[in-house]
């Protein structure tokens, strides 16, 4: 809601703001569709590889073949570590929240690559391809230090999904697991002038390189509002436990005034696109595992939207895509503590294709505001205070 004060209109959140222009992607939220350079994100999530996504995100168009395998070799070739930060996060206790893991890791990198003479570090599609896989190894292999198992060193000869899967679990996933989180990756990867987009495209506008821009974005994925929602929807799922449970468990919460995660969106007004792709994966996931938490969120979904609708009545909430993250991430094995570095795994590529982008018509993004302090004060002697 705007807010108008002596001629000055302040849009809280900025809300409704035009800050900027982007070729990246389109979020239409009243139609519910999300483009990424021109291309819906059913027909990429249908068709297109993660390294095609990151690829088309970078460069503005889809690769043929030749390029495809070009970037799909250098990807796989920047996946190792530096010994240096395997035996930093060797030394970090077992119960670091895995987000502060992963923004202090990724924050890292940049000491073993060589400063320019101002002390920055040079931001180009390599450095880029080289953030989006490094950052899934950091991912995979603090999923194994907490729990006090060795890394598995990555695997050239499969495709980035796959590949943190073997990293994470040590053994070639089954083409259904990899296959669902290849399109997880693929329905994330961007998302408009998101808050951590936002974010990473205010730290590059001051001339800050990729790295720094890179660690701004994560620090912001961490909030609740943001990226941090689809753990607890899994929390959600796991204390309902079985779908009948289902609709006292909303109702209980709408009834104290909290929120139901993972359902609601800032920009759409009907079901998130990346929502049904997302479910399909659940569902099979579900299926082959046998398990009951797909059918414990899609009973969760129903009964949500329509308790909302009737105690919010014309607010039209819906499922978005963090809501079947939850049982697709849980489903291969990944704990809710880590989704959110799942998120930042997939995002990475739109990151740095944004940070790229500011960089290339540069501006210092720098907003006004409304000051509402005191004015006019006398000093006060320390003596007299």
């Amino acid at each position: 809601m705007n807010i108008i004060k002596d001629s000055i209109t302040v849009d809280p959140g900025l809300e409704g703001v035009v800050v900027g222009s982007t070729g990246m992607s389109k979020v239409a939220g009243q139609e519910g569709r999300l483009t990424y350079r021109g291309y819906d994100i059913a027909d990429l999530a249908a068709h297109a590889s993660y390294e095609e996504v990151a690829f088309l995100l970078w460069y503005g168009r889809l690769p043929n073949r030749k390029e495809l395998d070009e970037i799909t070799r250098t990807m796989a070739a920047q996946r190792a570590l530096p010994d240096e930060v395997l035996a930093m996060l060797r030394k970090v206790p077992p119960n670091a929240w895995p987000m502060d893991v992963l923004r202090t890791a990724v924050s890292s990198l940049s000491l073993y690559e060589p400063p320019k003479p101002d002390g920055t570090h040079v931001s180009d599609v390599a450095h880029a391809t080289h953030l989006t896989a490094a950052t899934a190894t950091v991912v995979a292999a603090w999923a194994r230090l907490r729990k006090g198992q060795e890394p598995v060193a990555p695997r050239a000869d499969l495709h980035h999904a796959a590949n943190f899967l073997y990293m994470k679990n040590g053994a070639v996933p089954s083409e259904t697991a990899a296959h669902a989180l290849d399109v997880y990756f693929v329905l994330l990867a961007d998302h408009g002038f998101n808050a951590s987009t936002f974010a990473a495209r205010v730290t590059a506008s001051t001339w800050a390189d990729m790295y720094a821009a890179v660690t701004s974005a994560i620090a912001t994925l961490q909030g609740d509002l943001h990226g941090g929602a689809p753990g607890k929807v899994m929390r959600m799922i796991l204390d309902i436990g079985e779908p009948d449970k289902a609709e006292a468990y909303v109702r209980n919460i709408v009834d104290k005034g909290g929120r139901v995660m993972g359902i609601g969106h800032r920009e759409y007004k009907v079901r998130d696109p990346r929502a049904e792709p997302l479910e399909r994966m659940a569902r099979e996931l579900g299926q082959s595992a046998g398990t009951q938490w797909y059918a414990v969120a899609r009973r969760l979904e129903d009964v949500a939207v329509r308790v909302l609708d009737e105690k919010k009545p014309g607010r039209r909430l819906y499922a978005n895509v963090e809501f079947y993250t939850a049982p697709t991430l849980y489903a291969l094995g990944i704990e809710p503590d880590m989704f959110t570095c799942m998120f930042a795994c997939s995002r990475t590529a739109g990151w740095t294709a944004h940070i790229l982008e500011q960089m290339k018509d540069n501006r210092l993004i720098r907003p006004q505001v409304e000051y509402t302090g005191l004015i006019g004060l006398p000093w006060v002697p320390l003596e007299n205070r």
